[in-house]
């Protein structure tokens, strides 16, 4: 049965092309940074950047009487609007840093996701404008590359809700998604300037207060300094990060309810008690057990789960850690934060029910014949499908992540290094252990970016994505048969 036809594609390029010039509009931005510190920059921003805004006008407009958008158009526009955001971004650094596509792409997509990874040996010989592009694209990723244009330049309520969805959101701060993504902005903006201001009174210079706010709340991890947080030696700058990446994993309707319940919501919302117990009890577990330093465990605990991947310890004796430390933290890397927040990776909710589900399973074959039995997380019932969706979801992360595993294995690396580095691929987490990124093969470069704009997207806008193309090509190689056979 065909699924996509020519109409959809006429529809997609018409709402990507406004995305598209958004995505132009805005990473115009860091080039004040340019200005501020008198960098030679401005070329290569404004050649990608203007060229993404005249042709997202021209899509947008050429197209704009398609403008019927469905669900499966939002799942098409998502995935095309992440790797349009990686693209401007990476021939930007081309051209101002002279690098490779490959690690220019590897680079811009880390940033964009917020899996925090960097090809650079050394970021502090790198122009100002260029670290100030990478943390801003982790802020802008945090949010959503494309709900954070629905309510600049989307006004459809309809074509709104279904761009927010498509981007794995499902929570609402109110029931209409502009004024949800106005609140949602509203919040992410306070906790950025709040953040900011406790950097530069913990002594940290403006730069870098601004950076480090935009990489840790947005649990993007990826830093301007070679050693990352542990550059600074400094315990206040440690729990200010660690208290912005606990607010990222957090959903922004909690923190909208916090504002209502004088500080209830957050207390009373399951996925933060699991959060904060996981973070409490395993950082307890590891210093008990071992003689790592109290604040190393606590900042990468919280680092692991927020799927933010910041570093205090460097990664060079993060992989001298204890096998077993090590596999715990892949774990926490697999869970992740909360539904609804900026994090990626399996989310609490998702483990709890599918947890909920194996339960049920379970009851169900103690349970006399004919009974009917429901399980329920914080006093909600959790319907069949939700159950279905997030043991799904799990199984989906899971395989790719065996497949990932084992290419970077036929590629001759450690078993164990290779699969704690590419669960940290897949959750967009960021800590790494063993050989430096720049010196991967180009081909597992690629597929890095493949797993990391994948793992942001939840898997299905993509996999849509891949129907669709798919599609597309059989389309075209059976309208070339029947040329052929018509001039036979």
């Amino acid at each position: 049965m065909k699924y996509f036809r020519s109409t959809d594609a006429l529809v997609t390029a018409h709402y990507l092309g406004m995305i598209m010039e958004g995505i132009g509009i805005v990473l115009l931005i860091p080039i004040i940074v340019a200005l501020i510190y008198q960098e030679n920059t401005y070329i290569g921003f404004l050649i990608p950047t203007l060229s993404s805004i005249a042709l997202g006008t021209f899509l947008n407009h050429k197209f704009k009487r398609y403008d019927k958008l469905k669900m499966r158009h939002g799942m098409l526009i998502s995935p095309l609007a992440w790797l349009w955001a990686s693209l401007i971004g990476a021939f930007i650094m081309m051209i101002c840093l002279n690098i490779e596509f490959d690690n220019a792409l590897f680079e811009n997509m880390s940033a964009w996701t917020g899996s925090g990874f960097t090809t650079f040996f050394n970021v502090e010989v790198l122009p100002k404008s260029i670290l100030f592009l990478r943390s801003f694209e982790q802020w802008l990723g945090g949010l959503g590359v494309v709900i954070i244009f629905i309510g600049i330049l989307i006004r459809n309520g309809s074509a709104a809700s279904k761009l927010y969805e498509s981007e794995a959101r499902d929570e609402r701060i109110k029931p209409s998604i502009t004024n949800t993504l106005t609140k949602t902005i509203q919040i992410y903006g306070i906790y950025t300037i709040a953040g900011i201001i406790l950097f530069i009174i913990a002594g940290l210079p403006i730069f870098d207060a601004v950076n480090l706010t935009f990489s840790s709340l947005s649990t993007g991890g990826m830093s301007i300094k070679n050693a990352n947080i542990g550059f600074y030696h400094n315990n206040i700058v440690n729990l200010i990060s660690i208290v912005l990446m606990i607010l990222g994993a957090v959903s922004f309707s909690v923190h909208y309810k916090v504002i209502k319940t004088k500080g209830l919501a957050i207390l009373k919302d399951i996925q933060f008690q699991v959060i904060i117990g996981i973070i409490a009890a395993t950082t307890l577990l590891i210093y008990f057990t071992t003689h790592i330093p109290f604040m190393d465990i606590l900042y990468q605990v919280t680092s692991a789960i927020t799927t933010t991947g910041s570093n205090l310890p460097s990664s060079d004796i993060i992989s001298l850690w204890p096998p077993a430390i090590l596999g715990i933290i892949m774990i926490l890397m697999l869970i992740g934060g909360s539904s609804g927040s900026t994090v990626g990776s399996i989310k609490v909710i998702r483990v709890i029910t599918f947890l909920k589900g194996i339960n049920l399973s379970v009851l169900g074959q103690l349970s006399p014949e004919g009974r009917i039995l429901s399980t329920k997380i914080a006093g909600k019932t959790m319907k069949d499908r939700e159950v279905r969706e997030a043991g799904n979801y799990i199984a989906l992360t899971l395989l790719l992540i065996g497949i990932s595993w084992i290419v970077m294995m036929a590629y001759g690396y450690e078993p164990f290094s290779s699969l704690f580095n590419i669960i940290s691929v897949q959750t967009n987490n960021g800590v790494w252990i063993g050989p430096h990124h720049r010196t991967l093969p180009a081909l597992l470069k690629y597929l890095f970016v493949a797993d990391m704009w994948i793992g942001r997207l939840e898997i299905i806008p993509v996999f849509v994505l891949f129907r669709s193309i798919y599609e597309i090509i059989v389309d075209t190689m059976k309208s070339g048969s029947s040329t052929v056979r018509k001039h036979m």
